[in-house]
């Protein structure tokens, strides 16, 4: 179920190993733009195994890099996407969600079933098959069910609980749309921060050049967004950025004619396991580390083709399949997780208090420990041994 990175890199594995696959999706098509999304570390060996990477680098955004600036359009610091080896601020591999959800629809969509327009109603499972009833009102029965429907996921809701149970709000709000590019933006994407406040606005280049991504973030602890209200949500951003400065006015002026905006709190999804029976998660709706991790499509990319990998090696014993598939991938969500939550702590922090007016009581920053926080980053992106599974079935990558 759902049908924007986890689903079809999932589908795409499990046709390889041998599977008959249908990927469901509640939207009537493919939905477009979205934000940049990044692929880093073992993920790019992921793509490479996929047989994808020149079609994902083909649709990148070819972002050089970026530039924090002040009010006054001043540049601050700078950031290439060369930096560490391409796994930086900003990736090397950096391709808006909706291009990557077509790359890969591409590629499964003539061995692999997709229905659109449609959803699962309800899920009946017995130790032998899942029977689903769709919202159409058609019935089916598989062996296995997997939810790839992304942060507020319905199977989850439907076999695990309600949502507050997982959800962690990390006291951010993050929105992004694309606006046309009257900004002269090139190939840098630029960010403003307003650290009093907590509020930033950036801009982004993408792969259509008389275009731009426009990014917003505002701090919000007991904010609860309808994400499905979407003229509330454009009004709410205008509140909370009416006075942010620099470009924000020319931005914000193009928020009603947008076609593909987004707004939602930052969010995590923290369970004790991913499946239940024959029915499991994978992406988001299992292990979403957040926006602020840059790492949630790494994850997606990485935990299918770890999934459909243990279930094939399994002889696609769902206990076993999806018991291994977990034991392999937590330690890496893990730390991506909280490399999400320090992202978002270091956003909120306010400039230290020195010099004269710093006060009697002032203690300076405790200093960072660079080698524990150097451990924690190479484990969110490459906390993971890739398994060869060389003696399993392989249908090989779709041919062009």
């Amino acid at each position: 179920m759902g049908a924007s990175i986890a689903g079809p890199a999932l589908a795409h594995w499990l046709r390889r190993r041998g599977a008959e696959v249908t990927v469901v999706e509640r939207a009537p098509g493919l939905r477009p733009g979205g934000q940049a999304v990044d692929a880093r570390g073992v993920a790019k060996e992921v793509i490479r195994r996929m047989g994808l990477d020149a079609a994902v680098r083909a649709a990148c955004t070819d972002t050089a890099g970026a530039h924090t600036v002040d009010a006054d359009g001043n540049v601050l610091e700078s950031y290439s996407a060369t930096d560490d080896g391409g796994d930086g601020y900003i990736a090397e591999i950096e391709i808006l969600r909706g291009d990557m959800s077509e790359v890969l629809y591409d590629d499964t969509r003539d061995g692999v079933e997709y229905v659109f327009g449609d959803r699962i109603a309800e899920l009946t499972q017995d130790a032998d098959g899942v029977d689903v009833t769709f919202e159409s009102g058609g019935q089916r029965r598989f062996d296995l069910v997997v939810g790839a429907d992304g942060l507020h996921s319905a199977v989850r809701s439907t076999i695990f609980g309600p949502r507050e149970q997982f959800l962690h709000h990390l006291g951010l709000v993050l929105a992004f749309y694309s606006v046309p590019n009257e900004f002269g933006l090139d190939r840098w994407m630029v960010d403003y921060q307003e650290r009093e406040t907590g509020r930033s606005a950036g801009l982004r280049p993408i792969n259509d050049a008389t275009r731009a991504m426009a990014i917003f973030s505002f701090p919000a602890a007991e904010l609860d967004v309808d994400f499905r209200d979407i003229e509330g949500q454009k009004r709410l951003l205008r509140e909370r950025m009416a006075d942010l400065g620099w470009l924000t006015p020319r931005i914000l002026a193009h928020l009603d004619e947008t076609p593909d905006f987004y707004l939602d709190q930052v969010a995590q999804v923290v369970m004790e396991r991913w499946h239940v029976g024959r029915v499991g998660l994978i992406g988001d709706a299992a292990y979403c580390a957040s926006p602020m991790s840059g790492q949630g499509t790494g994850l997606a990319l990485v935990g299918a083709y770890l999934l459909a990998g243990e279930l094939a090696a399994a002889d696609w014993d769902p206990e076993a399949g999806f018991a291994a598939y977990e034991a392999r991938l937590r330690s890496m969500v893990e730390a991506c997780q909280e490399i999400g939550r320090m992202h978002v702590d270091s956003l909120a922090a306010t400039e230290p208090a020195t010099g004269p007016d710093a006060g009697p009581d002032a203690e300076p920053e405790a200093e960072p420990d660079m080698e524990a926080f150097t451990a924690l980053v190479e484990r969110a992106l490459n906390g993971v041994d890739l398994p060869d599974y060389a003696d399993l079935p392989d249908s090989g990558p779709a041919k062009s």
